[in-house]
């Protein structure tokens, strides 16, 4: 009976521990007692045997590696120990030990099954943990291995001892199946061949070289700065491996060998902080020996310079001659179509716009920028840039890279920003300006913040085109100024005076109106572009390049001779700098000024930047007020409203000349009746000019309902914090900081409180 116990225990099914058949005579002469102790046997025999079969089924089939080698482990390592512990039982009895064996050589079944009392709770664990493998892998999702991981990290702190003792174990075994496939993409960009669907790196496109990090695979262990870091390193990898500058990883055998070293010398259960502290090392690395010499500093600053330049409309007469080349291509098509513009004030929604005639508008718009600049214009370095790399293209379906929420933004502020209306005011259909990324700066400006340039550039374009299609109207002499006749003029200048009096009465609600929309819009314009555009530039490149741009213009040496120099200090870098390792080399400026010789270079690797650069954005989004839509909502329908009110003036000027012709020097148009025309434009006129104002007072009462809504003041204190760069740039971490405010705009366009005085007056117009 003993030997059939020992067997059954070894994983061999017995009879003599099935449960008890009321017809079977087999225990009929076993004691209540020993039929209880039978049972705990049977109970540890049958964990045994289906521990075996699991293992065993886990081992050969489960696509996840580390759950494979859990499982290994539990067969190799736990059930083996408990195979021992079965044969040092039979060892002992067949010596005839006194502990097991007693008078007369009996050994009593209690001392048998004694020796096995602390390995019930430690099987009864080991099936658990089988168990919860198994059971995701019934469902549609296999088990993660990160999923395995810490449940059991969190079984260390079960209290037990001997199950904390197995848990060490399997972590040990789990973590360190999982750190070799860590190994293998932070220093060679290489995804696991098998098990790569159980790793938090995925390839996110139909190229080889995009990826994208998956936080449900990452054990709980594992920081967001450290995940960031691992895909940044794996990414920059493949971007070295893509360029052939390399072949080896962080910089050849030498550095893989120490870094692996240092990989391998992690103690079990991985700590947090020594683990992120190591990847932050393997990143820095491979920023110092590899990075530096395909992506210096310089080239960076002068792709955000380019971006701050031509997106954000640090130069006025980019959006200047493309606003009017863009009207002119407009004005255009409807005279090819032989239509009114806005005659029923319905916008242009008939005009149709080919992506051949978008192109062309920016073509024309270099053209104009060159011949602004005259003789130096082939001198400016960073427009030749541009025209290389910028591209206006109409926008006929959804992106095809989704702006990542991992911008910082949440899924509601990158649904508002994806389907911004301001893209439609430039052309009347969805068009946006891009850039042509070139590699390796991928690695640090993003195509979601290539994206939300965009955005933001369509946002600050419709204002300012507003702005200048209103001003434009004062160009238009004939229609608010009268030259009095030479004296001794006869009826027909007494005539003219009548007609332009009675025309500039009818006209004084407009041009008001107008006057009240430019207030409105150079007050915005000048709070956005000054306080918050250019306020947050100033302090995004102090702190990118460790001069202070404002010292600088005080001191005067941001002027320059030609543009080519002037270009050159507006990256922030001297000619002679530009190919010199900026990343991780300290140096010392001599020209900064007294108390500042032993300044040191920020050292700045790719991801700080990548990670400084996204706050920047994320923050200038919220500063700029585009993901608030109880503001963007009423300022989009003004800016309709602004471009109907311009157009029926236009219109309404070019009926008043036609009606000058036909008076004056009997040109007759046999199928234009003029009065009706001007009755009705002059009517559709007094509607808009409503709208008009009744837009800004919206506008503005959008803007004091932001100013009270705690919410949105409390994420605005929130934006000032320190981006996360994992100690990397020794403290000096960039922060956005308290730029702007709502109070101050609505400060500045309180001065324009006297035009809701006047209702009464605009009504009585009307």
């Amino acid at each position: 009976m003993l030997h059939e116990i020992l067997l059954s225990l070894s994983g061999h099914p017995s009879p003599l521990l099935l449960p008890p058949n009321p017809e079977s005579h087999a225990l009929a002469g076993v004691t209540p007692p020993e039929r209880q102790l039978l049972a705990a046997a049977a109970h540890l025999s049958d964990m045994h045997i289906k521990l075996i079969a699991y293992t065993s089924q886990i081992s050969a089939s489960h696509p996840s590696t580390i759950c494979r080698a859990v499982a290994t482990a539990i067969h190799s390592v736990h059930l083996s120990a408990f195979q021992r512990k079965v044969l040092e039982v039979e060892e002992s009895i067949l010596r005839d030990d006194p502990a097991l064996v007693g008078a007369y050589n009996i050994v009593p079944l209690t001392a048998v099954m004694g020796e096995f009392q602390q390995w019930t709770r430690r099987m009864e664990w080991l099936r658990e943990t089988v168990r919860f493998i198994l059971a995701r892998e019934k469902d549609a999702a296999a088990c993660q291995g990160a999923e395995l991981i810490n449940r059991l990290r969190t079984e260390l702190q079960s209290g037990y001892q001997d199950v904390a003792e197995a848990a060490l174990s399997l972590v040990t075994v789990a973590e360190t199946a999982w750190l070799k496939q860590v190994s293998a993409w932070v220093l060679y960009g290489r995804l696991p061949r098998f098990g790569g669907g159980d790793f938090f790196v995925q390839e996110s496109g139909p190229s080889e070289e995009d990826f994208t990090c998956v936080p449900e695979r990452l054990p709980s262990f594992v920081t967001p700065a450290a995940a960031s870091s691992m895909l940044f390193i794996g990414k920059s990898l493949n971007h070295v491996r893509a360029m052939g500058n390399i072949n080896s990883g962080v910089g050849g055998l030498h550095h893989i060998s120490s870094k692996l070293q240092e990989l391998g010398s992690l103690s079990f259960p991985l700590n947090s902080a020594s683990f992120a502290r190591t990847i932050t090392s393997i990143r820095l690395s491979l920023s110092e020996n590899t990075l530096q010499k395909i992506l210096p500093l310089a080239k960076v600053v002068e792709m955000l310079q380019l971006l701050r330049e031509f997106f954000l409309l640090g130069r006025g007469e980019f959006a200047l001659a493309l606003t009017r080349e863009a009207d002119e291509k407009i004005r255009h098509r409807w005279r090819r179509a032989g239509n009114l513009a806005y005659e029923k004030d319905d916008g242009l929604k008939n005009v149709t716009v080919k992506d051949g005639e978008v192109a062309a508008v920016l073509n024309r718009t270099w053209a104009v920028l060159a011949s602004m600049q005259g003789q130096h214009a082939d001198e400016d370095e960073q427009m030749e840039l541009a025209r290389d790399l910028l591209r206006l293209q109409l926008i006929k379906s959804r992106p095809s890279v989704p702006m990542s929420t991992e911008q910082g933004l949440s899924p509601e502020a990158a649904s508002l920003l994806e389907t911004a209306p301001f893209r439609t005011m430039l052309f009347s259909v969805p068009a946006m300006l891009s850039v042509e990324l070139p590699s390796p700066l991928d690695m640090v400006i993003s195509p979601s913040d290539l994206q939300i340039y965009s955005c933001i550039n369509s946002y600050l374009l419709s204002l300012r085109r507003a702005h200048i299609r209103l001003t434009d109207l004062w160009k238009i002499t004939s229609l608010r100024r009268h030259h009095p006749g030479p004296r001794g003029a006869g009826e027909h200048a007494v005539l003219l005076r009548k007609r332009w009096s009675a025309r500039s009465s009818s006209m004084r609600s407009s041009w008001t109106t107008a006057s009240a929309a430019i207030f409105f819009l150079g007050e915005t314009e000048a709070y956005l572009q000054t306080e918050i555009v250019e306020g947050m530039w100033e302090a995004f490149s102090t702190w990118l390049t460790g001069n202070d741009t404002r010292r600088d213009r005080r001191d005067g040496r941001s002027g320059a001779a030609t543009p080519a120099r002037h270009a050159t200090a507006r990256d922030g870098t001297d000619s002679e700098d530009e190919d010199e390792d900026v990343f991780m080399h300290e140096w010392n400026r001599s020209d900064q000024g007294k108390g500042t010789a032993g300044h040191k270079k920020p050292t700045h690797d790719p991801q700080t930047l990548s990670i400084a650069h996204t706050l920047y954005l994320r923050t200038l989004v919220h500063r700029l007020l585009l993901t608030q839509p109880t503001f963007t909502e009423p300022l989009y329908a003004l800016l309709i409203h602004i471009d109907h009110l311009v157009s029926h003036i236009q219109r309404l000027h070019a009926i008043f000349t036609s009606i000058d012709l036909e008076t004056d020097a009997g040109v007759v148009d046999a199928f234009a009746d003029l009065e009706r025309e001007e009755r009705e434009v002059m009517a559709l006129l007094r509607r808009v000019e409503g709208k008009v104002r009744k837009g800004i007072e919206e506008v503005v009462d959008a803007l004091r309902l932001l100013e009270s809504d705690s919410d949105f003041l409390a994420e605005w204190e929130a934006e000032g914090a320190v981006a996360g760069d994992d100690g990397s740039s020794e403290g000096h971490a960039y922060a956005p900081g308290r730029i702007g405010g709502v109070n101050r705009l609505l400060m500045k366009l309180d001065f324009g409180s006297w035009l809701g005085s006047r209702h009464d007056g605009w009504d009585r117009n009307e």
